[in-house]
């Protein structure tokens, strides 16, 4: 019984949440005393994940995260697992994580545990912490399926280990064919900024800030601290951001090491995708704000004379 990690990339280029996800697979191979595969499509720089711990690597060249739905990508990951004898499967929780996952677990007949944010404990029958209810509580999965698979928040492990060592690299194409009666003709990026579920760092600003043309500083910030910018989802219905930046309970769930909210109120649909962070800083000009009962650290006041301050003073620190 092997242990598999299933990673992600775009555009050839691997996601530190895939390098996570192998980190965590290696902890139980270790364990188990098991070895590690990795299994990607369409990925490049496959050496790099021999420095996170993979044994052994199977890239599929003939399929990308890129231009095939996702019931084929999970058909061709099914596929491997079920070759290589495949025990406990890890994924990361990120948009198509959380897509593929459930179709490979009906494929293979697989115990399916989702939100992990801790490695699982050691007893005969798979007990895993996961993270419940919006990210408010805390569940203990108990699985005794003979397959399982095991999807991680990005970012709760909080453990990214590089090793020396040796891995086998296998390149070659799958016999599974496209499902021929759509095509996805194009996908793109928004740009080349820090993704949300890469990002340690997220300056998300809201309706305080009264229209688009003041984002340049919220982007300006988020340059000088390496982090990834998102919205309240007023702003994103709004038009003035683009929606991949919506961050709530309707949105994308972030879970970094600082979240810095700007003129955001604070509602429960909000809170609910960002309450996992583990510092939450809130700048608002209204002192009862809901935000402020969640906030690590508070600034009361204007987004407009305590930003362009932070900017200065970031700045000199780094002068």
């Amino acid at each position: 019984m092997s242990i598999i990690t299933i990673t992600e990339n775009w555009e050839g280029k691997f996601k530190k949440t895939s390098f996570e996800s192998l980190s965590y697979g290696r902890h139980i191979a270790n364990q188990m005393n098991s070895k590690l595969i990795a299994i990607t499509i369409g990925g490049n720089n496959l050496e790099s994940l021999i420095q996170y711990g993979a044994d052994k690597i199977i890239n599929i060249t003939n399929f990308n995260f890129e231009n095939n739905n996702n019931t084929d990508i999970a058909k061709v990951f099914s596929k491997i697992i079920e070759e290589e004898n495949g025990s406990t499967i890890i994924i990361s929780n990120t948009n198509i994580g959380k897509k593929i996952s459930p179709l490979i677990a009906q494929n293979i007949n697989a115990g399916l545990i989702t939100n992990a944010v801790a490695y699982p404990e050691k007893n005969n029958l798979l007990k895993v912490k996961c993270k419940a209810f919006s990210s408010k509580s805390f569940v203990v999965y108990e699985s005794d399926y003979n397959k399982n698979i095991i999807s991680i928040i990005p970012n709760s492990i909080g453990e990214i280990n590089q090793i020396t060592g040796k891995g086998e690299i296998l390149n070659q194409e799958s016999e599974i064919k496209s499902n021929q009666d759509y095509q996805i003709l194009k996908r793109s990026k928004q740009n080349d900024k820090i993704s949300l579920s890469d990002a340690n760092i997220v300056v998300s600003a809201g309706r305080g800030l009264k229209g688009p043309e003041n984002w340049p500083m919220i982007e300006e910030l988020a340059e000088l601290l390496g982090a990834a910018t998102a919205c309240s989802k007023p702003v994103s219905d709004m038009g003035w951001r683009p929606h991949s930046e919506h961050v709530g309970q309707t949105g994308i769930a972030v879970n970094p090491d600082l979240y810095i909210a700007i003129g955001i109120s604070g509602a429960i649909q909000h809170l609910a995708g960002v309450n996992a962070s583990k510092n939450i800083v809130v700048i608002n000009t209204d002192a009862e704000a809901p935000f402020f009962k969640a906030a690590n650290y508070g600034i009361i006041g204007d987004a407009f004379t305590v930003i362009p301050k932070l900017i200065e003073a970031i700045k000199q620190h780094k002068n």
